[in-house]
């Protein structure tokens, strides 16, 4: 990846009254994406590992990808505007000739993080959009302090 692109990973998921708070970003700065409880459960149990009695919906995107011969690649958070993050989700196809081929498709963040987080992709930030986000690692500092406990490190 080149400069213009900063790797990020999970730093911590807090449930909160509309959903979970994603803390997403690297040594030097964590900002928050705002996801519904279903996603936060994904990127949890992605993270953690944690079986399933049956298959949810990015358990079922996955299982397609690998059927059809893709997977996921990496993930880019691309823009912020209005307070909406957009992201785009690049996937990987090789046939049985060897031959690959590389589709980007639009992807919400959270979405895209949950895959990255399954299948173990790396996920980044446009450098654009990292210089513009709040830094909110005194915030997670505080809750880390409080007794919460963020994934280990290298989890995403």
């Amino acid at each position: 990846m080149g400069k213009d692109v900063i790797e990020i990973e999970v730093r911590a998921v807090l449930p909160t009254s509309g959903g979970c708070a994603v803390f997403l970003g690297n040594e030097h700065k964590v900002f928050v994406v705002y996801v519904d409880q279903a996603v936060g459960a994904a990127i949890t149990m992605f993270m953690h590992h944690t079986p399933k009695p049956r298959p949810q919906t990015h358990d079922l995107f996955a299982d397609l990808l690998t059927s059809l011969g893709a997977k996921v690649n990496r993930v880019v958070i691309i823009s912020f505007a209005d307070s909406v993050y957009y992201a785009r989700l690049i996937i990987t196809v090789s046939n049985e000739l060897e031959e690959k081929k590389i589709i980007e498709l639009d992807a919400r963040p959270s979405d895209a993080v949950a895959l990255a987080i399954q299948q173990e992709a790396p996920i980044y930030i446009a450098q654009t959009v990292w210089d513009e986000v709040e830094d909110m690692s005194e915030v997670l500092n505080k809750m880390e302090a409080s007794g919460f406990q963020a994934p280990d490190e290298g989890t995403s």
